[in-house]
């Protein structure tokens, strides 16, 4: 047995000596996180940020759970409903999922990964965070004036006649559309200039293509639904015909415009997970990524595939039957890409050294889940059997699959896998196993019955039911494994905390990784490297092995010296 499979079964874990300095203590006070340009505290503020959402929105899932247990009035009546669905999509979209990963890990990450002291534009980088959290605020600001019941995509002509906060929640979104847009130029800018000497294109990790793919999509999307929400405030502050067809608009023109940003947000979501799972399966394979330039460049083709199918969306708004057969092959097309990074992904693990820690178990739970997601999809990109489908549960649960199973799977495991470098301690491995199993039996317990909802014909957004459709049932276990998910969710955060109090200090690479950020003390030091890093292989774990006196992983050489 080689030295690093020794290493990954059975070597004892030492722990390093805490670092005199790094990012978290070289200042402190509320101002000097307030108003500071480095990349790894903003990423941090970004998590915190973020993570609120998270809560936030979930508590709005779990209350309309509670309400669908059974049919008749529950917990709330129909127009409270109608409010905690809409606040529900609206915030797990705009404010989780869609910044989750990029705007967290990946300002923590990408300078790190780089071996450069800070992203290209750093007061940008600022601005963009500051913009979120204005965003976040309008957003919030609709729970204390006059609700929100549009649903989260805004459809007119409802939302241009309907009597609750329209105007605060798109200008909400409008703002945020800002905050993405900086962050996605800063990315593009940072990968393009600041790569070390050595690092040509095909030498970056793979989660750095992934956010580049996603800043593309962030940068040329964003605008259009800049735009969209600016016209509807419009319409509706004015009076000015525009998507409403009493005044004279359309209101399919809203939905073209919705859905051609809406779905390539879906891969600014799906992306960075997608370039998560390459760090993580590597990782944990201890095996070079295959295929690695098919995986990179199926991120970007991801990004341009992602333009040309938002009409998937729109087969039942009265459009021809021509453009609905265009819309579908193209639908199709875009699961080559995906399909390259599952079976490279598969390739990867095959014959590799399997380590079951706790992001590998989130790895592979995106590999279950994510291929649900991605194959549920076919169904709904077939014009005959979306005709059936649309509007009803099956959309639900396929959604939910694709985003959940997909970017909530990879923020945990993206969490998990950082957490150490970014905070400097190890949380108890075996809470995380149950807290990784238990996300991913109440997933499933929740969403996987909405698949047979949606078949039998029960309809979203519906606030009842009657029980002689034998509908009960089904809601009952989706609601209970929504509860199961909470609780999990809330083990994963105590732990966390706990780590944070009462964990051991973190070596430099507990993982035994092969990128730049784990060649860093943990945490690392205000401006990332001590000396300046040589640039290698980013998936070369041949010479990496267990060090006793540091409890992490180092090169060969180095613990020869």
């Amino acid at each position: 047995m080689s030295d690093i499979q020794l290493a990954t079964t059975s070597a004892p874990r030492a722990h390093a000596a805490e670092p005199e300095q790094n990012y978290l203590n070289c200042s402190r006070g509320f101002w000097s996180w307030a108003i500071t340009l480095d990349h790894k505290r903003i990423g941090v503020m970004y998590l915190a940020g973020v993570s609120f959402a998270f809560f936030l929105g979930g508590v709005f899932a779990l209350a309309v759970r509670t309400e669908l247990i059974a049919p008749g009035y529950t917990i709330m009546d129909a127009d409270t409903y109608n409010q905690m669905f809409t606040l529900h999509g609206a915030v797990m979209v705009f404010l989780f999922l869609i910044p989750s990963i990029p705007a967290s890990f990946g300002n923590f990450v990408l300078p790190v990964m780089l071996g450069a002291k800070d992203v290209a534009f750093p007061k940008l980088n600022l601005m963009s965070f500051y913009l979120w959290v204005t965003g976040a605020v309008f957003f919030v600001a609709t729970l204390f004036t006059s609700g929100l019941d549009t649903g989260w995509t805004f459809y007119t002509p409802y939302s241009t006649t309907t009597q609750t906060s329209v105007v605060f929640a798109t200008m909400g979104a409008f703002i945020l559309g800002f905050s993405s847009i900086f962050t996605g130029l800063n990315f593009i800018a940072t990968i393009h200039m600041m790569r070390p000497p050595g690092m040509g294109w095909f030498r970056m990790p793979l989660f750095l293509w992934g956010l580049y793919a996603t800043s593309l999509i962030q940068v040329l999307a964003t605008p259009v639904l800049g735009i969209t929400l600016l016209l509807l405030i419009v319409e509706r502050l004015a009076g000015v015909g525009i998507f409403d067809p009493a005044m004279g608009g359309d209101p399919v023109l809203f939905q073209h415009f919705f859905w051609f940003y809406s779905h390539p947000a879906v891969y600014i979501m799906i992306l960075p997970a997608m370039g998560v799972m390459s760090e993580l399966f590597a990782t944990f394979s201890r095996k070079h990524v295959f295929g690695y330039r098919f995986i990179a460049m199926s991120s970007v083709a991801i990004a341009v595939l992602g333009f040309l199918v938002w009409g998937h969306h729109m087969f039942v708004s009265g459009q021809s039957r021509l453009v609905g057969m265009v819309f579908s092959a193209i639908t199709f097309s875009i699961a080559i890409p995906s399909a390259i990074k599952v079976f490279n992904w598969l390739a990867t693990m095959y014959k590799g050294v399997i380590w079951l820690t706790t992001p590998m178990w989130y790895a592979l739970s995106f590999l279950f889940l994510f291929g649900i997601g991605g194959l549920t999809g076919l169904f709904l990109g077939t014009m005959s059997t979306d005709v059936h489908l649309h509007d009803t549960y099956f959309v639900v649960a396929h959604f939910h699959y694709v985003m959940v199973g997909g970017t909530l799977i990879a923020f945990l495991g993206a969490l998990h896998y950082w957490w150490p470098k970014m905070f400097g301690k190890m949380y108890n491995e075996k809470l995380g196993s149950i807290g990784a199993w238990g996300v991913f039996l109440g997933f499933n317990l929740t969403f996987f019955p909405q698949f047979v909802l949606g078949t039998r014909g029960m309809p979203r957004r519906y606030y009842n039911y009657e029980e002689w459709e034998g509908f009960e049932s089904l809601h009952f276990w989706s609601t209970m494994g929504s509860y199961l998910l909470g609780a999990s969710l809330m083990l994963i955060l105590v732990y966390l905390v706990q780590s944070l109090v009462k964990g051991k200090q973190a070596p430099v690479n507990p993982w035994g990784a092969a990128s730049l950020e784990f060649t860093t003390s943990s945490p690392p030091p205000h401006f990332n490297f001590d000396v300046t890093p040589t640039v290698g292989e980013p998936y070369d774990f041949d010479d990496l092995v267990f060090d006793e006196k540091t409890g992490g992983y180092v090169r060969q050489e180095a613990r020869n010296s």
